[in-house]
C-alpha cells in the first residue's frame, strides 16, 4: 500500500514538472520514511522543503484519504476474522454434540433425546426443528454478507480520477468457510432427520398407548354400566322372569325399547299359566292411532288370537296347563302370511292377515295387559295371569331350525329389535322380577 502512495506522488510530481518547465523549476520524488508525516517536504538529505502551494495541499489530502482507507480495510479484516472464529466455535459445538450423541448401546438414542445438544435449542422436537432452520438461514446470510464485503470494500477518489481499493478475501479462506458451512449444514440436516424420526416414533407409541387405554376404559365402563343397570342377583341379564299373579288392571311390565317400522317380525317367548277361562294377554303393542298394532290374547273361552293392525287370526295353541311353553309367532307383510310355533313345532300357518301393512314405529310394548290407548286404559278381564320370560323380537322371519334350537335349549338368540335384558324391562303395580334358568325350571315341570 505504501508503494502505491509513492507511485501516486511520483505521477503528481511529474505533472508539476511538465507544467513548470518554462520557468526552469523541477520536483524530485523521494521515498517517505516509515512513520514520517506524509507530504512532499523531504529532500535527499532528509531536510524538509519549504512551501505550501496548492499542489502540496492536494497531495497531502490524497495521502490522508488513502491512510483512512487502509484503516477501514484493516477494521473489515478484523471483523471478518471475528466472524470466522464464531463460525468455527459453532462448528466445534456441533461436532462435540455429534460425538456426544453417538449411540453407546441399546436404548441410548432414547436416553439422549432430552439432551440439549445445541446449547440454546429447545427440547421440544417441533421447536428444535424450527430453531435449527432459523440457525441455518442465519449462517447462510452471514456467509453471503462476508462474500459481498470481500468484493465490495470502501473506495476513495484520487484527484481527477477514481481508484477503487479492492481487497477480496483470499480464495483459500473462502473455500474453508464454504467447506465448514457445508459440513455444518449436513450435520444440521442429519440432526433434523433424527429429531423427525424420534418425533414420529413418539407419536406412534403415544397413539397406540392412548388407543389401548381408551379401549380398556370403554370396556370397564360398559361392564360397570351393565352392573349398575342390572343391580340384581341374576346370573346373566336374560336369566329372569316377570310374575303377574293377579288378574287386575294395574299389574304389568313395560319394555323400554321402541320398535322401528317393520315389514316382518318374529316374536318368541316362554310363558307359564294356569288361568281360566283364558290366559289373558301375554303382550300387546300399541301406536298412536292404533292401540291393537300387534296383540296376542286369549280372552274367555275364545281361542288364542293374533291381532295385526286390529285384524285377527286364530292360532291353534294350547298354553293353560300350568307348565312352561315356548311359543313363536312369525308374520310378514307379503300376503299377510303368519306361522305359529309351540315348543319348537309349527302348529299352524295362514295368510291375509293385514297384508301389505307396515308395522308402525314409536309405540309401546306392554307385558300382561291389552291396551285400549297407547300405554294404558287396561281391562282386568283381559289381563295375563302367570309368568313369562325371554320375550325377544326380530324384524325378520326366523328359520324353523332357529326356533327349534331355542325351544329345546340348545341355542339362545337375543332379538335384534327387542332383546330380553333386565335393563330393558320395568314392572309396575306389584309385578315382580325373579331369577330364572328356564331350561332347568322346565326340566322340573316334566
Amino acid at each position: 500500500m505504501f508503494a502505491v502512495v509513492a507511485v501516486l506522488l511520483c505521477l503528481l510530481a511529474g505533472r508539476t514538472v511538465r507544467s513548470q518547465d518554462a520557468t526552469g523549476s523541477r520536483f524530485v520524488c523521494n521515498a517517505i520514511p516509515p512513520g514520517a508525516e506524509p507530504g512532499c517536504g523531504y529532500a535527499l538529505a532528509g531536510n524538509r522543503l519549504q512551501g505550501s502551494g496548492p499542489v502540496e495541499d492536494e497531495l497531502r489530502n490524497t495521502i490522508i484519504q488513502l491512510r483512512e482507507t487502509i484503516l477501514q480495510q484493516k477494521e473489515t479484516i478484523v471483523s471478518q476474522q471475528g466472524t470466522i472464529k464464531e463460525l468455527n466455535s459453532k462448528l466445534a459445538r456441533c461436532e462435540a454434540a455429534t460425538d456426544d450423541g453417538k449411540p453407546r448401546g441399546q436404548g441410548s438414542r432414547r436416553k439422549e433425546y432430552g439432551k440439549n445438544t445445541m446449547g440454546d435449542l429447545p427440547r421440544d422436537p417441533g421447536e428444535t426443528i424450527d430453531q435449527l432452520g432459523k440457525t441455518m438461514q442465519s449462517l447462510k446470510g452471514r456467509l453471503e454478507n462476508l462474500e459481498q464485503q470481500s468484493f465490495r470494500l470502501p473506495s476513495s477518489n484520487v484527484s481527477a480520477g477514481s481508484v477503487s481499493a479492492l481487497a477480496p478475501l483470499p480464495p483459500e479462506l473462502r473455500e474453508i468457510l464454504r467447506h465448514r458451512l457445508g459440513a455444518l449444514e449436513g450435520q444440521l440436516l442429519r440432526k433434523v432427520a433424527e429429531l423427525e424420526e424420534e418425533k414420529s416414533q413418539l407419536y406412534n407409541e403415544t397413539a397406540a398407548h392412548r388407543q389401548r387405554t381408551e379401549s380398556a376404559l370403554n370396556s370397564l365402563l360398559e361392564r360397570i354400566t351393565e352392573l349398575e343397570k342390572s343391580n340384581n342377583a341374576f346370573k346373566s341379564p336374560e336369566d329372569f322372569k316377570v310374575s303377574l299373579s293377579l288378574r287386575t288392571n294395574y299389574l304389568y311390565g313395560r319394555i323400554k325399547k321402541s320398535l322401528p317400522e317393520m315389514y316382518a317380525f318374529t316374536i318368541c317367548m316362554w310363558l307359564k299359566s294356569s288361568a281360566s277361562p283364558g290366559i289373558g294377554t301375554p303382550f300387546s303393542y300399541g301406536v298412536p292411532g292404533q292401540a291393537n298394532e300387534i296383540v296376542l290374547i286369549e280372552w274367555g273361552n275364545n281361542p288364542i288370537e293374533l291381532l295385526v293392525n286390529d285384524k285377527v287370526a286364530q292360532l291353534p295353541l294350547s298354553l293353560s296347563d300350568g307348565r312352561w311353553h315356548h311359543i313363536c309367532i312369525t308374520w310378514t307383510t307379503r300376503d299377510g302370511f303368519w306361522e305359529a310355533y309351540q315348543d319348537g313345532e309349527r302348529l299352524g300357518t295362514g295368510d291375509n292377515l293385514a297384508p301389505w301393512h307396515p308395522i308402525k314405529p314409536g309405540g309401546v310394548i306392554i307385558l300382561g295387559q291389552e291396551q285400549d290407548i297407547v300405554g294404558g286404559r287396561f281391562d282386568a278381564t283381559q289381563a295375563f295371569v302367570g309368568e313369562l320370560s325371554q320375550f325377544n323380537m326380530w324384524d325378520r322371519v326366523l328359520r324353523p331350525v332357529d326356533i327349534i334350537g331355542m325351544a329345546n335349549c340348545s341355542a339362545y338368540m337375543p332379538g335384534n329389535v327387542v332383546p330380553w335384558v333386565d335393563a330393558n324391562v320395568e314392572v309396575f303395580g306389584g309385578a315382580t322380577k325373579a331369577p330364572l334358568e328356564i331350561c332347568e325350571d322346565r326340566a322340573f315341570d316334566s
